[in-house]
């Protein structure tokens, strides 16, 4: 093997933390095009997690997070499907991670499927309202309209559905899935609650 493909493999396996095996893997698939073997790499990730999305995740910590002045604070608890994921260092930040994202962002639930039914019903009432408002050619576009708004929603008051607050490019999800990609086991949120002495 020539020393061009191993610093390929190297640099592939310092950014997404992947098996060395694995990256020499998606670079032969890839025709040692480094780009391409990234994508290869994400993608087989992202199957593997589609496998696991059934595992069950009976192990996790609980992490808590107070702000400096005493009067905001989280607890949240995170799952995973091993003990040696849930005592890593790297599973650890993750949580500590999610713990700042609800203390600094204020959701309310973990995914859009924990959403009570009453209250939904009454989010789309509410954005149906303001669609039958919109002119006659937006009207032609309700459809799309209304799931953008709903997901605009979710995205304020699901933590899943958050952009994360230190990466505005990234949801919660989306870092949840990075981390559990490198371990390739399934994480997951169980809950969290959020505390304020000011509300």
């Amino acid at each position: 093997m020539d020393k061009d493909v191993l610093e390929k493999i190297k640099a592939l396996r310092q950014e997404l933390e992947a098996p060395l095996g694995l990256c020499k893997e998606a670079l032969e698939s890839s025709g040692g095009d480094i780009q391409k073997a990234k994508e290869y790499l994400i993608k087989k990730g992202e199957a593997l997690l589609t496998k696991k999305a059934g595992a069950v995740a009976g192990f996790g910590i609980i992490e808590g997070y107070i702000h400096f002045n005493g009067k905001v604070g989280a607890l949240v608890e995170l799952r995973s499907q091993t003990d040696f994921v849930a005592k890593s260092d790297e599973f650890k930040k993750l949580a500590h991670e999610i713990a700042l994202q609800v203390a600094t962002m204020k959701p309310l639930f973990v995914k859009p499927e924990e959403i009570p039914e009453d209250i939904l019903k009454s989010k789309k009432e509410e954005i149906y309202g303001e669609v039958q408002d919109l002119s006659a050619e937006a009207s032609a576009k309700a459809e799309k309209i209304i799931e953008g708004k709903l997901q605009k929603w979710y995205s304020d008051i699901c933590l899943l559905n958050q952009y994360y607050f230190k990466d505005e490019k990234m949801k919660i999800q989306d870092l949840i899935s990075q981390i559990a990609n490198n371990f390739g086991e399934k994480i997951e949120v169980r809950r969290f609650t959020r505390l304020s002495i000011s509300e």
